[in-house]
């Protein structure tokens, strides 16, 4: 049997969660392609409905639209698989095929239809408060500088008159 790690993301809230499913609920998945919808009901998540939008195999390499088998190596300028190496640049890279088969571990939704929860309550996942960048701004307010007094600079006929008295003070010891 395959298990699958889900990766859910939610783009309303820009939020991703992960749910690993086993058993039957895993065995739903399989022959599905990328682009096809899931109801939320195989996970144990009423309401809702998700789409395929990709994965990755046991070796890590992605699952790419438009690609017959399990795994190829194809030619590619650009896309899922390749981040690019420049304009025009083309390189042979290993991608899986857009079916969901047993070498498949990671499987990414999108959610395109919300149920009457929310995703991280029926998910059973504790929501973190979030450091934006107006905290921080407060919390650099709220620390009191210290006050530094600017360096006296000496003036360069200072600085040799300091040099020279100290080659004296050195030399009269002998």
């Amino acid at each position: 049997m395959a298990d699958f790690k889900l990766c859910i993301s939610d783009p309303k809230t820009t939020k991703s969660y992960q749910k690993e499913v086993k058993g039957e609920d895993a065995s739903a998945f399989l022959g599905m392609n990328i682009g096809e919808s899931v109801k939320g009901e195989v996970m144990g998540l009423t309401g809702y409905e998700f789409q395929i939008t990709g994965g990755s195999d046991f070796c890590g390499f992605p699952m790419r639209r438009g690609i017959l088998g399990i795994r190829k190596k194809i030619t590619i300028a650009g896309g899922v698989g390749f981040s690019g190496a420049g304009k025009g640049i083309k390189r042979r890279k290993t991608v899986c095929g857009h079916k969901i088969n047993e070498n498949i571990i990671q499987i990414n939704l999108k959610v395109t239809k919300e149920g009457a929860k929310k995703l991280a309550d029926a998910l059973g996942v504790e929501e973190k408060p979030k450091e934006g960048k107006e905290e921080k701004k407060e919390e650099k307010k709220e620390k009191p500088k210290k006050e530094e007094k600017p360096k006296e600079e000496k003036k360069p006929e200072a600085k040799k008159a300091e040099k020279k008295a100290e080659k004296k003070a050195e030399k009269k010891p002998e």
